[in-house]
């Protein structure tokens, strides 16, 4: 823990729709030691601290059932950075991925600040998992990110596949 002051800090907003690997990811982030063995649903939030890199992370994995989406609001102001998380498989819900995402650009504390995005485009092991292009297509990313810093990424979270290429494009844009 000594390090942790001489490296740099951001804080990193992790949301996504429920059931779509938010806490698996952020536990394969932190160091295997710390790993948790079992996870359960986030109620509300949950907030973890691991370095990855170069950076001190501090994250708010919000949960992402519907009734706690509007908790999401509370921390864009302090965030530097969000995760986007979502389950690639569920395509029933693209829709609704987009709305949660339009409502997150449009918000006061995120449409005047470049806050970077990285999306996690979980659960690429399924059968049914679209694309990273897929999804960016789906949810029209080009054009709602036209003023923001972005990434999407391919991940499967319980084999930690993708994760470290996601982390190092955002510690390369975080301040």
């Amino acid at each position: 823990m000594g390090n942790f002051k001489s490296k740099r800090s951001s804080k990193v907003l992790c949301v996504g729709l429920d059931n779509s690997g938010k806490s698996t990811i952020i536990n394969k982030l932190k160091p295997e030691k710390k790993q948790a063995l079992e996870l359960q649903a986030t109620t509300g939030y949950d907030v973890q601290q691991f370095t990855h890199g170069s950076i001190n992370f501090t994250v708010w994995d919000m949960s992402g059932q519907g009734r706690y989406r509007n908790l999401w609001e509370a921390y864009y102001a302090d965030c530097q950075a969000i995760i986007y998380v979502i389950d690639s498989a569920d395509t029933v819900r693209m829709c609704v991925v987009k709305d949660e995402l339009t409502t997150i650009l449009s918000h006061k504390d995120i449409s005047k600040r470049n806050v970077p995005v990285l999306f996690f485009a979980n659960k690429m092991d399924l059968s049914k998992s679209l694309s990273p292009a897929q999804i960016s297509e789906a949810l029209e990313l080009p054009k709602l990110l036209a003023d923001k810093t972005w990434n999407i990424v391919a991940t499967n979270a319980l084999e930690g596949k993708g994760l470290e290429e996601g982390m190092k494009w955002l510690e390369s844009i975080i301040p």
